[in-house]
């Protein structure tokens, strides 16, 4: 899950090339070979998200992670292919919010948002995340993940810089309680060194109050 050291020479992210890109990226033998995900990997578990949306998936790598009944979605329908190839419930956005049977409100315990936000304006960001917000039940939980500054640094499709303080203001704008946050997997210091160290923000939907 953490960020790509190489700099590619992409503009977006949502055409064939990018979508190929992630695929090769993650077939690298030494990533394979050193399960350089199992930490990433643990790391998600630890949210504790239940069923939950992917939103942003890519080719699908943290799905096989979310508990059972858990979907991806994103706007690239190559990205989305690749996960279909590979057995995994995959959907473009526009797939996602056409079928009752996967959008119902409140109908997910929780969201993961994975090395999304960086490639949204902030003002953007706001108005797709609020869309899926909306399917995650009262009391779930939603994982932010962002790149620090190495890993920011490497991919030219990142357009705004999301450290602690613009997923706390991003979670509050978005209607979610912040439960916590850290950096991983290793201090914050090391992300102006380390392309894989991340920001983490775990939030909650409130419950309603009575």
């Amino acid at each position: 899950m953490g960020a790509d050291q190489e700099d590619p020479d992409l503009s977006s992210t949502a055409g064939l090339a990018y979508a190929e890109r992630l695929a090769a990226l993650s077939s690298v033998w030494w990533k394979r070979a050193l399960h350089v995900q199992a930490p990433f990997q643990a790391n998600i578990r630890r949210f504790a998200l239940g069923r939950a949306i992917d939103v942003g998936c890519g080719i699908g790598r943290n799905l096989p992670t979310l508990d059972p009944g858990s979907v991806g979605v994103d706007h690239n329908p190559y990205s989305i292919e690749v996960a279909r190839r590979a057995g995994l419930p995959a959907y473009t956005d526009g797939e996602f919010f056409a079928d009752p049977a996967l959008s119902a409100p409140r109908s997910y315990d929780g969201m993961l948002v994975a090395h999304v936000v960086e490639h949204l304006d902030p003002v953007d960001a706001r108005s797709i995340l609020r869309s899926y917000v909306e399917r995650v039940r009262p009391g779930g939980r939603v994982a932010f993940i962002t790149p620090q500054e190495r890993g920011y640094a490497s991919d030219r499709t990142h357009v705004a810089f999301t450290g602690f303080d613009e997923l706390r203001a991003l979670a509050t704008d978005l209607g979610l309680e912040t439960v916590r946050t850290s950096s991983f997997p290793l201090p914050r210091w090391a992300g102006r060194a380390f392309a894989y160290n991340e920001f983490v923000l775990l939030a909650r939907r409130p419950l309603p109050t009575t």
